[in-house]
């Protein structure tokens, strides 16, 4: 028996990426078998249809910008965008794609990686996240510190930094152990996430020391009226399970430009002042009775 070469077609339409074929004008010509798996519509619905219709509306502009290199001969690879299934759900693609002149055609490979975006996504979030509070991380913090000096600076609309260290956690872990302890500083971040403005950042620094920045907030007043609203919902007992706790916060306050412009000054500055606080206080709060006065 003689072998005979397939039509090319039906071996493209058993490859598992789309395969697509566009005119100059980004009109479809063909479609792959897999364009339907992926997208949603039979290759009957789309020839003659212009392919940026089918893109997500906020990937528009950056799909068509990557169209025209393709046009003016580079090969694009791994160009990513979102297209809208036929049933309206978002999909993300991964597409290779070529200019063709000698033929008058674009043609590109997509695979999805709808999957694989929301895996780098979490492993992102991971990544400039506290596992424990999923506060901001000190890495995460320090970005956005850096750009909100650089804000800061081009607007003159100011900026503070709080450094916040808890008296008296330690009780918490000594008394029920760090589960119960681990409870108590998620508690401490959500009240502490409750007291900010919005477009405040807050972030767990480390251990029980926390870190919150202001953006927009013009001097060392402004600052300190936010740590006492701070300090005094934290101040409100814990509850463990033999019994509540009440705890303190020592803050320190540091604003730009007076007390630095840089990340590593502003931080510096407000961890010094927050131990300048902490010194003051002899007694921790943990100590304590509940209902007792606790120290200014």
């Amino acid at each position: 028996m003689t072998a005979t070469m397939p039509p090319l077609t039906e071996i493209l339409d058993l490859l598992p990426d789309a395969i697509c074929v566009v005119d100059a004008d980004g009109r479809y010509l063909h479609v792959s078998a897999a364009y339907e798996r992926i997208f949603g519509y039979a290759p009957s619905d789309v020839v003659g249809r212009a392919m940026i219709e089918l893109v997500h509306p906020d990937d528009r502009e950056a799909t068509l910008a990557a169209a025209q290199r393709i046009m003016d001969g580079t090969l694009q690879r791994h160009f990513r965008n979102r297209y809208l299934r036929k049933d309206g759900r978002a999909v993300d693609v991964q597409w290779s794609a070529r200019w063709l002149p000698q033929y008058g055609v674009r043609v590109a490979i997509g695979r999805e990686v709808t999957e694989l975006r929301r895996e780098e996504a979490e492993l992102e979030h991971l990544a400039r996240h506290d596992a424990l509070t999923d506060l901001p991380n000190r890495y995460h913090l320090q970005r956005e510190l850096r750009l909100a000096l650089e804000r800061a600076a081009e607007t003159g609309t100011g900026l503070a930094v709080l450094y916040l260290d808890l008296d008296g956690f330690k009780a918490a872990n000594d008394r029920c152990g760090h589960a119960a302890g681990d409870r108590v500083l998620c508690d401490a971040a959500h009240r502490l996430l409750e007291g900010l403005r919005q477009g405040d950042l807050l972030a767990r620094f480390g251990g029980d020391e926390f870190v919150a920045l202001l953006p927009g907030c013009r001097d060392a007043a402004s600052a300190h009226n936010v740590a006492d609203a701070l300090r005094t919902r934290l101040r409100a007992p814990f509850e463990l399970p033999d019994g509540p706790i009440q705890l303190d916060v020592s803050i320190g306050t540091a604003c730009f430009p007076d007390d630095g412009a840089s990340v590593e000054s502003l931080l510096v500055q407000a961890d010094r002042a927050m131990y300048a606080i902490k010194r003051t206080r002899p007694h921790h709060a943990a100590d304590m009775p509940i209902g007792a006065a606790l120290p200014d």
